[in-house]
């Protein structure tokens, strides 16, 4: 039987050989969820023999990374603003850079009494907002597979976020929130051949992909916010790099300090408005 270090090196090696990015760090990740142990144990106990069992899922896990399957599918977990989120395959994989609407909403809307996080998959958005801020929170989404991961979620991290499997903001009354979030789908159908197989064939096309340009859900969206927002409130909405232009134009009125947030790579990353007050 392989001990830790020499499982740790073959893992890595079969990694680097399926064109896998970042393999020492996959098969670091991998070996830990097969052992259930944390990284410093592969350095602390290198040289103990992996068990037959761990074995079996250590190799079961490398197999699925080499066929393409997410790191994140496979150990069912994502780390979203420092807490751990459970990921399946009903939902989009949450990414650091949608950790700015959280961040654009605590600047723009921190007194806010109640939130929405409208198209919540993973309840990522959602469930951080309720945790940040300690106000109550409403979610949806169209996937009741999506909502019965982010109902375990906000369970799991002690969140008060209550859900709704509907289309956008068809569950929710009007006037009923001072702040929208969301992370709708964004990329151009066209685009999909184009991105990376592990997102292409195993994350939910319905969380992926906008329309033929990508913007198209937007223009329901932002109806639907002014319908559900109080005079006065926050949109705070995630959108793709190549969306801003026509996203900010559908912010006409009734909406007014319209305002773009950049990544960290300098890319357009968050729209966020104020719904008139009038």
């Amino acid at each position: 039987m392989l001990t830790v270090r020499e499982a740790l090196l073959q893992g890595t090696q079969l990694l680097e050989q399926a064109n896998v990015a970042s393999s020492r760090l996959t098969a670091e990740v991998l070996l830990c969820h097969a052992l259930a142990k944390e990284r410093p144990f592969l350095y602390s106990h290198g040289e103990d023999e992996l068990s037959e069992l761990a074995w079996i899922h250590y190799g079961r896990y490398l197999h699925q990374r080499m066929q393409g399957t997410p790191t994140q599918y496979i150990t069912k977990t994502q780390e979203f603003y420092g807490r751990p989120f459970r990921v399946t395959p009903a939902v989009l994989i949450p990414r650091p850079e949608t950790e700015h609407t959280i961040e654009v909403a605590l600047e723009r809307a921190k007194d806010a009494r109640t939130a929405v996080d409208i198209g919540c998959g993973s309840g990522a958005i959602g469930i951080t907002w309720a945790l940040e801020s300690g106000s109550p929170v409403s979610a949806s989404d169209i996937s009741p597979e999506a909502v019965a991961v982010a109902r375990e979620n906000a369970r799991r991290l002690g969140a008060n976020v209550d859900f709704a499997v509907c289309d956008l903001d068809a569950a929710f009354a009007t006037n009923s929130f001072d702040l929208v979030l969301s992370n709708p789908p964004y990329i151009p159908h066209h685009e999909g051949p184009q991105l990376q197989r592990e997102i292409r064939e195993h994350e939910p096309e319905i969380a992926l992909y906008g329309g033929p340009t990508g913007v198209e859900i937007y223009e329901r969206l932002i109806a639907g916010a002014a319908r559900i927002l109080r005079p006065g409130g926050i949109l705070v909405m995630e959108i793709g790099y190549q969306g801003e232009s026509r996203v900010r134009a559908m912010l006409s009125e009734p909406w007014t300090e319209v305002e773009t947030k950049h990544d960290l790579a300098g890319w357009p990353r968050v729209l966020s408005a104020r719904l008139s007050k009038c």
